[in-house]
């Protein structure tokens, strides 16, 4: 793949540039170069370096983009968990950047995007053998891939913030009305708690605890097996899948609420993590409603909520909010179904 990989190194600076031609000791041409040379960076005092250079050109596009992104991982694996003791160790932070780069690798649809760091690093801290922390990280990845996919159209997470929005628009509708009013209703403010699950709002020990409870409300063994068979780019549909009549009982208290809802499947599932999200809102309506004057107002109240976050009582105010919910929801859907 490239000989960084597994070096203990962490890349931190470009390795190849766009057109495929590698970069010479990238750190040590990036600080002597001027801000022209850092442009062009095979620009080099010898010729025959830069001759060289350009013999050795890649021409796979893949493996450009991959390469592309070394550095960009290496810049994150710097800032990920930095108050933690664990990676003062060079050895963990490298760990962590030879899993996000292999994955990157094999995930060619998605690749590597901010925030992936933040989802690997539980597996680096908990597991001392880096191929099961790989095969962890990967796994979860299986369930989260989708909110990574962003274009210029959509984002990945687009789904969960049209389900918030009408979560809180049933729950609250005055203080939907007011982040509407405020510019605030497509819910981008609440992008970062779906993309990393609340790492940053959560201390590491209480974010590992939501992770657990919330794959325990939703946990039924036909959707594991469902991922197992639907890793990075595969299509189920292509190979036959037909998923299995379920009872009950092999789902968690969440999905079983679902699954006696008289909507169940009328809109899709809504993962427990909106609730969460909603939650969170719900706790803090009456500063949103007082404080909040704009987008600015909106992101600072949340963000005071980074690290103070109660793993346990955001779970229970999530349950009860989705009781709450499918109450309101199944009644105007029976009303619904009884006008002529």
């Amino acid at each position: 793949m490239d000989p960084h990989v597994g070096s203990g190194k962490i890349i931190t600076a470009p390795i190849i540039t766009e057109d495929g031609v590698p970069i010479k000791d990238p750190l040590v041409l990036l600080e002597a170069a001027t801000p022209d040379q850092q442009a062009s960076p095979i620009t080099t005092k010898n010729g025959d370096e830069a001759n060289q250079s350009s013999a050795n050109r890649l021409t796979d596009k893949q493996t450009i983009e991959w390469k592309l992104t070394l550095h960009q991982i290496g810049l994150d694996v710097l800032r990920t968990d930095r108050s933690m003791v664990f990676y003062e160790k060079k050895e963990n932070l490298s760990k962590l950047w030879d899993i996000l780069a292999v994955y990157a690798w094999i995930d060619k649809e998605v690749g590597y995007c901010q925030g992936m760091s933040d989802l690997c690093s539980p597996m680096i801290v908990l597991l001392n053998d880096e191929a099961d922390a790989f095969w962890c990280f990967e796994r979860l990845m299986r369930r989260l891939r989708g909110n990574f996919r962003c274009t210029q159209q959509s984002v990945g997470v687009e789904n969960q913030l049209q389900h918030l929005a009408s979560i809180i628009q049933v729950l609250d509708p005055k203080l939907h009305d007011h982040l509407e009013t405020l510019g605030g209703g497509d819910y981008l403010f609440a992008f970062r708690m779906f993309m990393v699950l609340f790492r940053r709002e959560l201390s590491f020990g209480d974010s590992l605890y939501l992770w657990e409870m919330m794959w325990a409300l939703e946990y039924d063994p036909d959707m594991f097996s469902t991922y197992e068979e639907s890793g990075p780019a595969t299509d189920r549909s292509a190979q036959g899948y037909k998923p299995r009549v379920k009872s009950t009982r092999q789902f968690g208290k969440y999905e079983r609420a679902n699954m006696k809802s008289a909507t169940n499947g009328v809109d899709g599932p809504v993962p427990i993590s909106v609730f969460l999200v909603a939650s969170v809102l719900k706790e803090n309506s009456q500063k949103l409603l007082q404080e909040a004057r704009g987008l600015d107002d909106i992101i600072r109240i949340l963000n005071n909520v980074n690290g103070n976050l109660d793993a346990k009582k955001a779970c229970a105010g999530a349950l009860k909010l989705h009781a709450k919910y499918l109450r309101k929801v199944t009644s105007s859907f029976h009303r619904n179904l009884r006008k002529p």
